[in-house]
Order: structure tokens, then sequence, then C-alpha cells
């Protein structure tokens, strides 16, 4: 059995509980993303604003890039393009973006075993070409899960109040 420090035992707490964990703050971003049909996921508040299924995009994007910082990997892997708030298909179905919605699950799951599995003697070290340690790194995309499962909320609100 893997031993894991106490500190990044918090960290994979806080990084389960804002995505699909439950915890005192409310919706998780998985919680998020449950049960919604193809207009809601489709529906731009204004303008050229983002719809729910980009900003699941984003969110795996950017799972996919603290990933990267963590174990090294090179740019451009991520399989949608342009990588960060891909277009979505031309003509999309459920069937795309429950396969997005994997995406998403994968990613996180893969950063989740990053976190695990991340040596403890570099937790306040500060990666290349980064202005932040990895801790601040780690719960940072916790944090971005958190802030984009209430823009999601909202825009839910926004769409079921018509």
């Amino acid at each position: 059995m893997l031993k894991v420090s106490s500190e990044i035992k918090l960290l994979l707490e806080i990084y389960d509980q804002a995505f699909d964990q439950t915890a005192w703050h409310g919706t998780n971003l998985r919680g998020s993303l449950k049960g919604l049909k193809l207009p809601e996921l489709l529906y731009r508040a204004q303008g050229k604003r983002h719809n729910i299924w980009e900003i699941t995009l984003h969110c795996a994007y950017w799972k996919y890039v603290v990933l990267r910082r963590l174990v090294g990997g090179k740019k451009g892997e991520f399989p949608r393009k342009p990588s960060d708030f891909p277009k979505l298909p031309d003509n999309p179905t459920l069937k795309d973006w429950k396969e997005d919605l994997k995406l998403l699950e994968d990613y996180h799951v893969r950063l989740r075993e990053a976190i695990e599995h991340f040596p403890e003697s570099k937790l306040y070290k500060t990666p290349k070409n980064s202005k932040v340690s990895y801790t601040k790194t780690i719960y940072g995309i916790s944090s971005h899960d958190l802030y984009h499962a209430g823009q999601i909320q909202l825009v839910k609100r926004m769409i079921r109040s018509k």
C-alpha cells in the first residue's frame, strides 16, 4: 500500500471535494454537470460567452496542464483543439457530450494519481516556467473546478428560470 503524507492526503481531499465528493460548500464540478440536456449544454448567456460544454472542456484542459506540470510531458498532447476552450463538433450530440465528459473525468483521475504519487519533498518547490509552487498549483486546480462549478450552476439557473 502506498504511504501518503498528511499534506498529500489533504491536497487529495480538497481536489476530490471540488470535483466529485461531498463537501460543505455545495455542488462540486461533477455534480454541476449531471443530467444536462443538449440545449442547456449549448446555451450562451450572451453573445459569444462560453457555454457549459465549452467550460467543461476548459476544465479538462487545465487538469491536463497541471498534470503536465507535475509529471512532465510535451505541450500539445491534449486531444481536443484548440487546446483551451476547444471547438465543439459542428452538429453536437449527447454522444459527443458523453465523450467529452469522459475526457474531463479521465484527466481528473490521471491528475489525482499524479498528486497521490507526487514527492512530498517537492511540494513547496516552484517548477520551471511557473510563478507558484506545486502545492499552490494543486489547490489552484481545485479552486478552478469550484469556480466553474459555480459558474455552471448560475448558467443553469438562468436557463431554467425562463
